[in-house]
């Protein structure tokens, strides 16, 4: 009984790893800007790693300063998770997005904080020719109560690559 038991199970396992669809990677490198208190370059790069419908993305993206207007240097590193189609319909791929992680905010020599900030967001991306994509994507940064701008919101366009 025990053996049987122990093929079934295996059995189970082998087959739910037999039709499982295979996770799809990409990866963005993207620039824009961050409009909070002033429109600044922004720049930076995600990874990403998506199941069909959900996925994960690693990212980081820093913002320039501009002292004339008091608008602080802005990096950030954040994990989130996000919804998307499972396929393209008429080339457009959209998504929503929502996670956390750690900023530094920056203003000369007169601010310096770092924190936890949540952000939310979606975008859209749209295929070009074999793995290669355009992304569209907008967010909204939730800094700390140390921030000088919260939220901040941020509007970019990358190239998207998938692996």
């Amino acid at each position: 009984m025990g053996h049987r038991c122990s093929l079934v199970a295996f059995s189970a396992i082998a087959l739910s790893f037999a039709l499982a669809t295979p996770a799809l990677a990409d990866v963005t490198v993207f620039v824009g800007a961050n409009t909070t208190p002033s429109s600044r370059l922004a720049k930076g790069a995600a990874l990403g790693l998506s199941f069909v419908i959900f996925g994960l993305e690693f990212e980081y993206s820093a913002t320039n300063d501009d002292p004339a207007t008091r608008s602080p240097t802005l990096k950030s590193g954040m994990v989130n998770g996000f919804v998307q189609t499972p396929a393209p319909i008429f080339r457009l791929q959209p998504y929503f997005t929502i996670g956390g992680g750690v900023y530094r905010e920056t203003l000369e020599t007169v601010h310096e904080e770092t924190g936890f900030g949540t952000n939310i967001g979606g975008g859209v991306k749209v295929a070009l020719a074999g793995p290669l994509q355009l992304r569209g994507d907008y967010r909204v940064f939730k800094l700390g109560s140390g921030a000088l701008y919260s939220p901040a919101h941020r509007l970019y366009v990358g190239l998207n690559l998938k692996f």
